[in-house]
């Protein structure tokens, strides 16, 4: 059994992990226990009261975060004709047609997300055993498919992220850095929660938010009260 290290003490001893925190105090526990090296994301997990194996019950969408992740997103832009210009002008930070799809099909994946025009995909089709297993592949559910891919690109640049509910129930989800304050991440979580709540399917039967645990990446879970995260989200 592996032993803990003594960062990973001293983290321990500065949060309970059985007791539930109201959400400042969680997020400033969570950025507490950030003593990495590097700047550590902050991370969301969220045990929903659904059973992924029914169709009705699958949690998938989008949110575009107030304050963005603090990372830079590769976009990737598939398109032709004036849609190439149009998703330049956005920000894309690589475009292209049949030429990429040849590209990532000889092995190129620097990129983090992936747009389309409806006109592509059936050509980014033949991506789907390459981009569909690392989350890639446009989505019209994602909103990653569209001709206004201009506005699509901006959304992405600037914090919109996608979810979706694991086998187990659980939705992860980043809302942005230690080095961002309190203030920032809390409305970044309540942006995304809003979002999970709103896709509350009818099939749900009893409590839906069941847990909500914040931790930075090399931290431990800090528990949220999900009672006062229904409130603010009525």
């Amino acid at each position: 059994m592996a032993r803990a290290g003594k960062r990973y003490k001293s983290i321990l001893e500065t949060v309970d992990r059985e007791k539930i925190y109201d959400i400042e105090k969680a997020f400033e526990l969570a950025r507490a226990s950030a003593k990495a090296k590097f700047d550590e994301s902050i991370d969301i997990a969220v045990n929903l009261g659904v059973d992924p194996k029914h169709a009705d019950q699958m949690i998938r969408g989008t949110v575009v975060l107030p304050n963005g992740i603090g990372k830079k997103v590769r976009v990737l832009a598939i398109a032709k004709g004036e849609k190439e210009r149009e998703a330049k002008e956005a920000g894309a930070d690589f475009i292209g047609g049949e030429d990429i799809i040849k590209k990532i099909q000889d092995g190129w994946l620097d990129f983090d997300r992936v747009v389309a025009t409806p006109d592509m995909m059936s050509s980014v089709g033949k991506l789907g055993k390459i981009l569909g297993p690392r989350g890639l592949m446009p989505n019209p559910k994602t909103g990653t498919i569209s001709f206004d891919i201009g506005r699509t690109v901006k959304e992405i640049k600037s914090g919109k992220i996608e979810f979706k509910v694991e086998k187990a129930g659980i939705v992860h989800c980043s809302v942005g850095k230690a080095s961002f304050d309190v203030a920032k991440l809390v409305e970044n979580f309540r942006a995304f929660i809003n979002a999970v709540i709103r896709l509350k399917p009818a099939s749900s039967k009893g409590k839906y938010i069941k847990k909500i645990t914040v931790s930075s990446t090399m931290g431990v879970g800090v528990k949220i009260d999900t009672g006062q995260v229904m409130n603010i989200v009525k």
